[in-house]
């Protein structure tokens, strides 16, 4: 099958890209200790996967109160920004873009991680299922605090100076990571956002936050360069909501306007519920890229783009176990098999060892 469409160039936003082969932020909790900071390792990593057409880096602490997992990197210190300046030059050199997913995990964390051993914060007072990954090792998680209605600016804050840092650690743009349960997708939906206030209620005031932190980061960045993740149907986290085509297109539509680079979409992922539900919805009422994630191979990818169902498409695991996965599209070569085991913490092996095609035939 040709991949005609696949591997063609094109404009997302401000940023360009020699085609639409994207590798999708992946969580792989690898960073250096003490401090979350990206190291050498990590630069290999991402600069073995630089044939992407762009890289969005795995999720990345906007602050101390944002870290919800043991050993993932932030962009909230000056250590941090200098690894992560290692990476963005390596990939660069490699002649592709990276954009930096900026991260706050809500009530995803635990006391053990944050600082003086304070609550998680999130919309609500409501406990999600599960536990904590920590330097502890698996803890149940606790209650989260909700946040008072003054405190929502100093998130926004915290999103912006994120944005501020990750432009001075060298990215391409910034990806503002609304999805998977974590804390603007837990102001979204009203399975986890029970309040009253102006960020709370109707579909216009839960979507009040995202829109608020684009708004913030785009100012930082010009929206030519900001992204935004969202996961409409998705359950993972414990998430839910009443009325997800609703909400979503009501936040489409508010973010269409601001002239996005694009707009990411988690269409399948852990126990997502996409029954009754139009992605084509979305997909309509945005006006500018849309980007598709999930459970896409090649074949899949390039009939999505040709049907106009998506403008690029994003691949999570098959980038963890093939660096050189572009290539391996093109020759319609067999694809590594991802090893479970290593995906979270550890060193090279299960991260950098993977084969590429250039090894295999050497």
């Amino acid at each position: 099958m040709s991949l005609a469409n696949l591997f063609s160039p094109i404009n997302l936003g401000d940023i360009s890209l020699k085609h639409r082969v994207v590798m999708a932020p992946l969580t792989r909790s690898r960073s250096a200790q003490p401090g979350d900071i990206p190291q050498a390792l990590n630069v290999e990593y991402y600069q073995q996967r630089a044939s992407a057409g762009l890289i969005i880096t795995e999720a990345t602490q906007v602050s101390p109160q944002g870290k919800g997992y043991a050993f993932t990197p932030g962009i909230h210190s000056e250590q941090q920004i200098q690894g992560w300046k290692a990476i963005t030059d390596a990939v660069h050199a490699k002649g592709s873009k990276i954009v930096l997913q900026l991260w706050h995990v809500g009530r995803i964390s635990h006391s053990a991680i944050q600082l003086n051993g304070e609550l998680p914060v999130a919309p609500s007072a409501i406990a999600p299922e599960g536990q904590a990954f920590t330097e502890q090792g698996f803890l149940d998680f606790e209650t989260p605090r909700a946040l008072e209605s003054n405190e929502i600016a100093s998130i926004v804050e915290q999103f912006k100076q994120a944005a501020i840092n990750a432009k001075q650690a060298g990215f391409d743009g910034v990806e503002v990571h609304a999805a998977n349960g974590y804390l603007l997708d837990q102001f979204l939906k009203d399975g986890t956002n029970q309040r009253s206030d102006n960020y709370g209620g109707s579909i216009e005031n839960r979507a009040r936050l995202t829109l608020e932190v684009t708004a913030a980061v785009a100012e930082v960045w010009g929206s030519g360069r900001v992204g935004v993740r969202i996961s409409p149907t998705g359950t993972f986290n414990s998430m839910s909501d009443s009325r997800p085509q609703a909400l979503f297109n009501h936040l489409t539509e508010q973010l269409s306007p601001m002239n996005l680079a694009y707009l990411h979409v988690v269409e399948n992922f852990a126990g997502a519920s996409n029954e009754g539900f139009s992605f084509a919805q979305i997909r309509s009422r945005f006006a500018g890229a849309y980007m598709a994630n999930g459970g896409y191979g090649a074949e899949s990818a390039e009939q999505a783009i040709a049907n106009d169902s998506t403008d690029v498409v994003s691949f999570g695991a098959p980038f963890i176990a093939n660096p050189d996965l572009p290539e391996r599209f093109k020759q319609g070569a067999d694809l590594n098999e991802l090893d479970q085991d290593t995906l979270y913490g550890g060193g090279a092996k299960g991260y950098t060892d993977y084969p590429s095609l250039v090894t295999v035939s050497s």
